[in-house]
């Protein structure tokens, strides 16, 4: 049983046709008292609650209604109804325990959406309890993991890939993010719909409309021509929101926008389109203290983060760091026509002892130049060792690079060659795959920079 809370008779008579038409039960309520009663007797599977009952409109009674709800129960689904004007007051409700909020005039569609996701989300779902069951009934072939954290998350993504339930994703740069992200689609019902994956961090304020939303020819200066922006490219499917945390403030109110209202305008046209996607968004930052901080929207994060997932960094599973190799070296190995590649057991333990502050795609670089460096068909500590050493080098050197104009780009060649010779005593082969060039790359830059050189045996 639904129940509708609204002193509104045209709102409860829309409401309850439009979700009787898809076969729910729906009783109604005109005040608090009544609502009370009704909540009495039968806790209702989900509540669509107005804020205001009265010709006053500071939301009082709706939010006193919304504290008794959660005072007799934690878990049902609340809906605030709210208008664009009162989103302010939509957030004080999501802070007392409301899932979602809806504003007035509403999308049907939009309405449907949001009800029947937190309804299917409130449905008790099975445990899989391992991989092997786990992947018996998803789709996550892409994701190297036996890890146990790791694994509650993938049975989150199963029970809630299914509904249009937007997902935040936390985690270090190098988790996965965007893997998640694939995963989330590939198990939905939109899986056959675009995956459209948007960097935002990529993207300056002055470009974020026709990036996102397209522009038509002539709607400004460079516009020669029309474009599709990445809402209408995502159209049915999915679009991922990488590095939202990156969004600067002007960008993120079109972007809320837009997810509120499910429409938006391409540029240089006066023509509202809709927009039907699921969106997942991904950051490394902690939004929460954005908010604090006032750099982040908190009306934003509420539209956001229904389900939010945390990846945990390597470090914390490295348990997994095996598979994750064996997986790499198994798609190198037919990269380089390589089949022979192992790595040693000694090795391998070695690996498991690193941090990796890059996580995954850091261990995934390491595994790859190892093997594009050694001759070997096995690999030991010492071409990891070598490797991770080479990528600290390359850091540190990036980190105290001097200030533009400080040296022309000649005498930056000149000093990185000296420092990589120094730092490999003198030994071609180690130096030029520092450098990333080839021995004889290397021999021309020292005879064209005529810097002394003693070459020891390689």
């Amino acid at each position: 049983m639904i129940l509708i809370v609204d002193d509104d008779v045209a709102v409860r008579a829309s409401l309850s046709l439009l979700l009787e038409s898809t076969g729910l039960r729906v009783l109604t309520a005109d005040n608090v008292d009544d609502a009370l009663l009704v909540i009495g007797q039968q806790m209702p599977r989900l509540i669509l609650l107005d804020l205001n009952f009265s010709m006053d409109t500071s939301g009082h009674e709706g939010m006193e209604l919304l504290r008794q709800i959660r005072e007799l129960d934690t878990q049902v689904p609340v809906i605030l109804i709210t208008g664009w004007a009162s989103i302010e007051l939509a957030v004080q409700g999501m802070k007392l325990g409301a899932n979602d909020f809806i504003n007035k005039p509403w999308n049907n569609e939009h309405v449907l959406q949001s009800v029947l996701t937190l309804l299917q989300l409130g449905t008790p779902k099975p445990k899989y309890g391992n991989r092997r069951v786990l992947d018996e009934q998803f789709d996550f072939k892409k994701i190297i993991t036996d890890d146990p954290a790791m694994l509650d998350i993938l049975e989150t993504i199963g029970s809630v890939a299914g509904t249009d339930a937007p997902v935040l994703i936390l985690g270090e740069s190098g988790t996965g993010k965007e893997l998640i992200a694939e995963a989330i689609h590939e198990n939905s019902r939109r899986h056959n719909k675009p995956f459209v994956k948007v960097n935002l961090g990529g993207i300056s304020s002055s470009l974020f409309e026709s990036e996102m939303f397209g522009h038509v020819k002539g709607a400004f200066t460079d516009a020669r021509f029309d474009r599709t922006g990445r809402f209408e490219m995502g159209q049915k499917g999915t679009i991922f929101l990488d590095e939202i945390g990156e969004l600067e403030a002007g960008s993120q109110v079109k972007l809320l926008r837009v997810l509120q209202d499910r429409t938006y305008e391409v540029l240089g046209s006066s023509k509202s389109k809709t927009v039907d996607v699921r969106v997942v968004c991904a950051t490394n930052k902690n939004l929460n203290e954005m908010v604090a901080a006032g750099t982040f929207r908190e009306d934003l994060l509420y539209r956001i983060n229904l389900i939010t997932l945390y990846l945990p960094p390597l470090r914390e599973r490295k348990k997994d760091i095996p598979l994750l190799v064996d997986f790499f070296m198994g798609n190198l190995r037919e990269i380089y026509a390589r089949p022979g590649l192992s790595v040693s057991p000694a090795a391998m333990k070695w690996l498991q002892q690193q941090d990796f502050p890059g996580n995954i795609r850091q261990l995934k670089n390491l595994v790859e130049r190892a093997i594009l460096v050694s001759k070997k068909a096995e690999l030991g500590i010492d071409d990891f060792k070598f490797q991770l050493e080479q990528s600290q080098l390359r850091k540190d050197n990036k980190q105290s690079l001097p200030g533009v104009g400080a040296m022309t780009l000649e005498e930056m060649e000149i000093e990185m060659v000296k420092r990589a010779m120094s730092f490999h005593n003198q030994k071609i082969s180690k130096a030029a795959a520092a450098l990333g060039i080839t021995r004889n790359a290397l021999y021309r830059r020292l005879e064209k920079y005529q810097i002394p050189y003693n070459e020891a045996e390689d």
